[in-house]
């Protein structure tokens, strides 16, 4: 009988040793959860941190080079004078019709680079006819840098609008063109081999498994090609142009603007950071399949 209340007892003395856990360990969860955020806070703000000290560094330089004779205030404003030309022209609205045109003029070859490259490159890396028919010509074309073409844009095409849109069209189709083959040219032959034991027909394939494999090499080509279609961009309108950043930066320069020269080369870095940000936005919105790795 003594035995049988031991093996009764037992149990209820677990019970009541194992019972004020759950408290404990509330009470202890509590700073850690607070620590993670503050780590990851911490993270966060060092993350941010790190670029913005770089900037800020290269703008102190910038400011104080030129004020302490490193470099000619002439030649070489301090960082200040340059902003406040870049807030005369913001408030004059000339700027604004600068960045207007050069922004029309580039989105819309970039637009048009984008509708022929991706469906032109998906063609050249599955069909290999394709690819074989192609492959010379443009070759011969991606060698041919597009700034030695503009003379030849100009003549056939005049000094207006058509010529720039088209040589913004020429040097962003080919950076686009060469990521898109390579994008879809690296999927995993595993991948496509499963997607068609599957049963999945060929629209299929190329919706579910080619493309979703293949945008992120897509994305470095049109980021490339951001940044290209910018460039030619404004040596076209220093050519021959009564609007646009390109236009403002050399008309500056001829009546020795010096401050309003270095405010449009600024409008110029702000629109290409502006550009990469919302790529790389979209680059993520349309691979979130991806597992990133912690830096």
């Amino acid at each position: 009988m003594s035995s049988a209340v031991q093996l009764i007892e037992k149990p209820a003395r677990t019970r009541v040793a194992v019972a004020p856990r759950p408290a404990t360990d509330t009470v202890e969860r509590g700073p850690s959860a607070a620590r993670r955020i503050v780590a990851l806070v911490a993270r966060a703000g060092w993350r941010l941190a790190k670029p913005l000290a770089a900037i800020a560094a290269f703008l102190l330089l910038w400011q104080f080079a030129p004020q302490v004779g490193l470099v000619d205030q002439v030649f070489l404003p301090p960082f200040s004078t340059v902003a406040q030309a870049f807030i005369d022209l913001v408030r004059s609205g000339e700027m604004w019709t600068h960045v207007s045109a050069s922004l029309n003029r580039s989105l819309s070859g970039f637009a048009l680079a984008l509708v022929i490259a991706v469906p032109l490159g998906i063609a050249i890396a599955w069909y290999k006819p394709v690819a074989e028919l192609l492959n010379p010509i443009l070759e011969l074309f991606r060698n041919t840098a597009a700034l030695a073409l503009l003379p030849v844009f100009v003549l056939i095409l005049g000094i207006g609008e058509t010529s720039k849109v088209a040589l913004v069209v020429y040097a962003s189709v080919f950076p686009i063109l060469l990521n898109t083959i390579t994008g879809v040219r690296t999927v995993d032959p595993l991948l496509v081999k499963s997607a068609v034991s599957l049963g999945l027909k060929p629209i299929r394939l190329f919706q579910k498994v080619i493309l979703p494999a293949a945008i992120p090499s897509i994305f470095t080509g049109l980021r490339m090609a951001a940044a290209s279609s910018i460039l030619v961009l404004l040596a076209a309108e220093m050519v021959g142009a009564r609007a646009g950043l390109g236009y403002l930066i050399t008309a500056a320069q001829q009546n020795f603007q010096i401050p309003n020269m270095y405010a449009g080369i600024l409008a110029i870095s702000l629109l290409g950071l502006s550009f990469n940000g919302l790529l790389v936005t979209l680059e993520r919105r349309f691979s979130r399949w991806r597992v990133e790795a912690d830096r």
